[in-house]
C-alpha cells in the first residue's frame, strides 16, 4: 500500500534529498532518500538534524 505525503523544506545534499512531512498518526518526520539510480537508500528518522547528518554521511553503494 502506498503512502501519499506531503513534503515540505525539501533540500539537496549532495544526491540526498531530505524532506519533512507527518505520519499516519500525525507526528512531524522527517525523511532522507537517495535519488542515485539503483541507491535504494531512504529512512526516516525524529529529528530534522539527524537527517541531514545521514545526508551528509551517505555513500552509495552503488557507483
Amino acid at each position: 500500500m502506498s503512502i501519499l505525503r506531503r513534503f515540505r523544506d525539501v533540500v539537496r545534499i549532495g544526491p540526498v534529498q531530505v524532506g519533512t512531512a507527518h505520519d499516519r498518526r500525525g507526528r512531524e518526520k522527517h525523511t532522507a532518500v537517495c535519488t542515485a539510480p539503483r541507491c535504494g537508500f531512504s529512512h526516516d528518522y525524529d529529528t530534522r538534524a539527524a537527517a541531514e547528518l545521514a545526508a551528509r554521511t551517505h555513500r552509495c553503494p552503488v557507483r
